[in-house]
């Protein structure tokens, strides 16, 4: 069966959005002067020295990477990981919502907050528009 171009545009998509998440591996063994720089570059101050930043840091950054390389996994198939795509779809939404007012509540920096979650939102609305449209046409 010939593939649509909603299915072409899902999985490009999946497979952008991957590949710039498993960019984040590379934090995991950022050194920690990279990272107080770029901290500091964002108007944030210095970075609090404290082990839990660290670790919180480097864990995150290992659990984007981990989801993009299962946004390309379910990239390969998005007939057979139809219900996964529906589930990430909704899950993004919601994480959007939630990591937003969260940088609300911390003051991240502006272009930050108003980047951050509204994105992921329209990354999940995008994944459950394109999977409906994919599957209702088969």
């Amino acid at each position: 069966m010939q593939m649509s171009n909603r299915e072409r545009l899902l999985k490009l998509l999946l497979r952008i959005v991957g590949t710039t998440s498993l960019l984040a591996v590379g934090a995991v063994v950022m050194p920690y002067a990279w990272m107080n720089a770029m901290h500091e570059w964002l108007g944030m101050g210095p970075l609090p020295g404290d082990p839990i930043v660290g670790y919180l840091a480097r864990s995150i950054s290992l659990f984007y990477a981990l989801f993009g390389g299962l946004l390309w996994v379910v990239s390969l198939d998005v007939h057979r990981h139809r219900l996964v795509l529906h589930y990430l779809g909704a899950a993004i939404i919601m994480f959007g919502g939630v990591v937003f007012a969260v940088d609300q509540l911390e003051r991240m920096p502006i272009l930050w907050s108003r980047c951050e979650g509204p994105i992921d939102v329209a990354f999940g609305i995008v994944i459950l528009s394109l999977n409906y449209r994919t599957h209702q046409i088969r």
